[in-house]
């Protein structure tokens, strides 16, 4: 993967695409205890998280951690929607 500084390549669109879609698959779920392997969407990110510290730098790492945390946003915005207190 080529790493371009003012955007995205048609390759990097095309995985950001791909894991995206990949990402709204897996399933979250609130236990009292989330150290067991029941929220598929913290365990992908906390994998990628360890992969960037030991290859730091990797273009599919940072898209990954991108589009996990746009996930994540996207799902807390759907299910509790963000009051504004003025």
């Amino acid at each position: 993967m080529s790493n371009s500084n003012k955007g995205d390549t048609q390759e990097e669109k095309d995985f950001r695409d791909r894991y995206a879609h990949e990402l709204r698959k897996k399933k979250t779920q609130n236990f009292s205890n989330p150290h067991f392997g029941s929220d598929e969407l913290s365990d992908e990110g906390a994998m990628v998280k360890h992969q960037e510290m030991i290859t730091p730098g990797r273009r599919g790492e940072q898209i990954k951690l991108e589009e996990i945390n746009k996930e994540i946003l996207r799902r807390v915005s759907i299910g509790h929607p963000v009051k504004q207190n003025k």
